[in-house]
């Protein structure tokens, strides 16, 4: 059982788009995703630096446009492809904006105009007090959870695998680097812009709550895995509520990969800019074949993985 994973900011990297664009209507699509974004992704994935891309209204929508088109490239054939091959697909914090495209929530061009509201809403957000993340390497998790709730952090992101990610005010983060919890071996400031999936992101979720009441959506074609509690949502209209109370929640990718196990899951592939998810899940999830797209030299041998993990699909009944 084959599931297909997005990833969230901080995958991205100066010009990992360019040999994208040497694939067959990457380009034109992601033109096409420019003008509907309002947001040149073409220059931001080929030429910007690293601190022009590390701006979370710009990250977002790059992080989601990436997705889709590496997406498309691996299931040429289109949406009979995804439904027939996938058992099923979530995204890590802004990448489950891509896997509600994938499922057949929303459409791609309905992706990328909450994405880009939502990469400004946060960036907004953010710009209200001086707040970060930091990723918490090992220790036990009820340990580092009550550690980080006692300094007054949030745990933003539970990985799994080891791996916490504390979000909360400057003050708050540097008490971290110098109190660190039990059994931890490191903590790592991230680079973004303030403390997502915290109660610092309220702002943003009532920017987020008007605009998606008018997004076309429709139920998941194929199973939906929320990054909120690790629940299969077979309700389009909850998967829209969900993506937006998600920008103030903790992201549960430890529950998540929980949920893959429990489903049969025998490979994962992570989209462009893919790596961190597969690297999570070799270490949570032994047996289970891992790849990620990082260029298009990867597509071989992602399409081998698909032919032998797809979910089969049923023959039909004779007239």
């Amino acid at each position: 059982m084959l599931v297909l994973v997005a990833p969230g900011q901080g995958a991205q990297k100066p010009g990992f788009l360019t040999p994208w664009l040497d694939l067959p209507g990457v380009t034109e699509r992601l033109t096409w995703w420019s003008a509907v974004s309002g947001l040149d992704l073409i220059h931001y994935g080929t030429k910007a630096d690293e601190e022009e891309i590390r701006d979370t209204a710009v990250a977002q929508p790059l992080l989601v446009a990436a997705a889709l088109a590496s997406a498309q490239a691996l299931f040429s054939e289109g949406a009979e492809e995804f439904q027939g091959s996938l058992g099923a697909t979530a995204g890590h914090s802004v990448g489950e904006l891509a896997a509600a495209a994938f499922a057949g929530v929303l459409t791609a061009e309905a992706a990328m105009v909450l994405v880009r509201r939502r990469g400004l809403a946060m960036a907004e957000a953010a710009a209200q007090a001086e707040t970060g993340m930091a990723a918490v390497l090992g220790g036990e998790q009820e340990d580092v959870v009550a550690h980080l709730t006692k300094l007054g952090l949030t745990p933003a992101n539970v990985n799994g695998a080891g791996q916490i990610v504390a979000a909360g005010t400057a003050e708050q983060l540097a008490a971290l680097a110098e109190d660190k919890p039990e059994g931890v071996r490191r903590v790592v400031p991230l680079k973004v812009a303030g403390a997502f999936h915290t109660d610092h992101m309220a702002p943003a979720v009532s920017a987020l709550e008007t605009l998606i009441a008018g997004a076309p959506v429709a139920d998941p074609r194929i199973p939906y895995v929320s990054n909120r509690d690790g629940q299969v949502v077979t309700s389009g209209a909850e998967v829209a509520q969900r993506l937006v109370a998600q920008v103030s929640n903790p992201v549960r990718w430890d529950l998540c990969m929980e949920t893959f196990q429990q489903l049969g899951a025998t490979a994962i592939i992570e989209v462009a800019p893919g790596g961190t998810l597969v690297g999570i899940a070799k270490r949570a999830l032994p047996g289970v074949k891992t790849l990620a797209l990082k260029t298009p030299d990867d597509l071989e041998a992602a399409r081998a993985l698909i032919a032998e993990h797809a979910v089969p699909v049923a023959d039909t009944p004779a007239e």
